[in-house]
């Protein structure tokens, strides 16, 4: 049997492995209000949950590149799916805030693998025009998880009740596995890649040696600015998007009144408006770009005005109005991901290419350290203070970032110069 079109099914497979990644993320904290209800947790020792979950998230970034390369993308999407899954599954058992965190560091253990596997799945199955693309692709299925999981899981919640969500959508995972093993071989060896596939994925012949300038050492990269620029700019500004991920199902029923369904069926508007703002992300800098302008002052004209609508989050702490709220969070989450996409890029536009993995995992590490920190400081807030404090903080982290960013990225080496930064 032949397939045509292989490599798209492979890519619809990993799509879907990052739409299951995130409802599974999400489900703890679509049914907090329950849960924290039900285990008689305070908001200090859910943010210590959430913690649990960061810390174990953010080390394995630097891990899971490297199982992936020697297990290979088969067999190690494949345990880090298996992995994710039944952590999710076993939430459905705790009877303790101890239980509850262990099986959320669990959760974080698995799940930053996917993101690993997914891109050199994408070198392995797609040809140097299509990358960007399916790279999109798979990381576009983190929004559509994002968005689909209120709805779902607060359904599944209605129906079955909050321990049967876990059950569920972690199975999900096993399902999706099945296929997974199915259809995933390397091109060379697949059974059921045809011939014209198989020849468009052949590897190039190689070029002739031609010296080259070595890259920069990791140590050498940790002595740029612009490397600690794009780690302490992450680290200010991401954790915004986690205490959206984190906290809004909780803050929407137990301080502005929605009942669980009420939520479920608006919950999933911030995180459509972050997809938004992801694909329209480069728009502005690009339209500068091929108007000659230079790429980091053009990157940094992307994310300037977006950082400067983030005090917006300060009226929600002022504000009686639902309305008003949903509006000013959706405005957020937009404009955060504007600035991210102009962010990440950045690492592209600095760095040789054979540094750019070691740049984003070190600037991936800052967005999960701020976020674990912040969100140990968001549960001591909102138990001994308010919500409405954790908006106005909120409201100077973009702004601060961007003059770390000023300072320590927007004076870095012009992109053509980017083979020799460093040196």
């Amino acid at each position: 049997m032949h397939v045509k079109h292989l490599r798209w099914y492979i890519a619809g497979l990993l799509f879907l492995s990052t739409v299951i990644n995130y409802v599974d993320r999400q489900v703890l904290s679509i049914v907090a209000p329950v849960v924290t209800r039900e285990l008689h947790l305070t908001p200090t020792e859910y943010a210590n949950i959430l913690q649990a979950f960061l810390y174990a998230y953010t080390a394995m970034y630097l891990i899971s590149g490297v199982l992936v390369d020697r297990w290979g993308t088969r067999v190690a999407l494949g345990v880090f799916m298996a992995w994710w899954s039944v952590s999710n599954m076993l939430h459905a058992f705790v009877g303790s805030a101890l239980q509850l965190g262990f099986f959320r560091m669990l959760l974080g253990i698995g799940e930053p693998g996917n993101f690993m596997a997914a891109a050199k799945a994408t070198s392995e199955w797609f040809t140097p025009k299509e990358r960007a693309f399916v790279n999109g692709l798979a990381n576009g299925g983190a929004s559509v998880g994002a968005i689909i999981a209120p709805p779902l899981v607060v359904w599944l919640y209605s129906w079955l009740g909050w321990r049967a969500a876990f059950v569920i959508t972690g199975a999900s995972g096993l399902v999706w596995l099945i296929a997974w093993l199915l259809f995933y071989r390397l091109p060379q060896a697949h059974p059921w890649i045809t011939a014209e596939e198989r020849q468009l994925l052949a590897p190039a012949p190689p070029v002739s040696a031609t010296p080259t300038v070595p890259p920069p050492s990791y140590w050498e990269l940790l002595r740029m600015r612009q490397t600690w620029g794009l780690f302490l700019t992450r680290f200010l500004s991401d954790p915004v998007w986690w205490f959206y991920l984190f906290w809004l199902p909780k803050y929407l029923v137990e301080q502005r009144g929605f009942t669980m369904v009420e939520m479920g069926a608006i919950a999933w508007m911030p995180y459509l408006t972050a997809d938004i703002g992801s694909m329209s992300g480069g728009v502005l800098s690009g339209w500068l770009i091929r108007r000659n302008w230079p790429v980091v002052k053009a990157r940094s004209a992307g994310m300037l005005p977006f950082a400067m609508l983030m005090p917006l989050s300060m009226v929600i702490a002022y504000t009686p109005s639902s309305l008003v709220t949903m509006m000013i969070i959706c405005t957020v989450t937009f404009a955060h991901m504007v600035w991210k996409t102009n962010l990440m890029t950045l690492t592209n536009d600095l760095y040789p290419k054979a540094v750019v993995g070691r740049v984003a995992g070190f600037a991936a590490f800052g967005n999960g350290l701020g976020g674990a920190i912040f969100t140990a400081l968001t549960g001591w807030i909102v138990q001994h203070f308010s919500y409405n404090t954790v908006f106005i903080l909120m409201g100077f982290l973009h702004p601060a970032a961007y003059v770390l960013f000023w300072l320590l990225v927007g004076k870095a080496p012009p992109p053509e110069n980017a083979e020799s930064i460093g040196h």
